[in-house]
């Protein structure tokens, strides 16, 4: 088998009792890193460190993710103008703070037979929302609720969006001087 040292230094091809040995006398362990390889490779290290260090570094990175939170409010069809109002305000800062947001009709009883009062509620949320989020999941019917998903718009598709207003490209734009 091919050894490598702890320093990661070759030390070329050996046969199995003397690469123990070796690892025995520096007080370490035998790791064989790539059995599919043609010899296959081992290396001399403290596997109990290895093992610590990759958990570690495993922590760090679940701790450096960012994890989107999904808010959700609900409404009714015969929801008042003033209660839906102040949903969507809050609906709005949640969008601005980088959340989800779930948007959900519930109905009750024969409620249930007009579907497009809930859908048009929903496109005029969605409407009232268009400068925040964008609509991540259509309106769709699950059970006796329709719901919709808002997702807020990155910081670099509100550039994109507030350049295409004020009617300036993206790019700069380049002018010929004739001398």
């Amino acid at each position: 088998m091919r050894l490598i040292s702890e320093n990661n230094e070759n030390l070329g091809i050996v046969l199995l009792d003397r690469a123990l040995e070796i690892a025995h006398e520096r007080n370490l362990d035998l790791v064989e890193v790539s059995p599919n390889a043609d010899p296959p490779v081992c290396k001399i290290m403290d596997f109990g460190k290895f093992l610590y260090e990759r958990s570690k570094r495993e922590r760090e990175a679940r701790r450096a993710q960012k994890q989107i939170e999904v808010k959700e409010i609900r409404l009714r069809p015969k929801t008042t103008e003033h209660h839906r109002s102040f949903k969507v305000r809050s609906a709005r800062k949640w969008l601005e703070d980088g959340m989800k947001v779930k948007v959900r009709v519930r109905f009750r009883g024969r409620e249930i037979t007009y579907p497009d009062i809930a859908l048009k509620l929903l496109k005029e949320i969605a409407e009232e929302l268009s400068d925040v989020s964008i609509i991540e999941q259509e309106p769709s019917m699950e059970g006796r609720t329709m719901l919709m998903v808002l997702a807020p718009i990155s910081q670099k598709g509100k550039q994109t969006k507030e350049s295409k207003k004020s009617g300036q490209s993206e790019e700069p734009e380049v002018q010929d001087q004739d001398s």
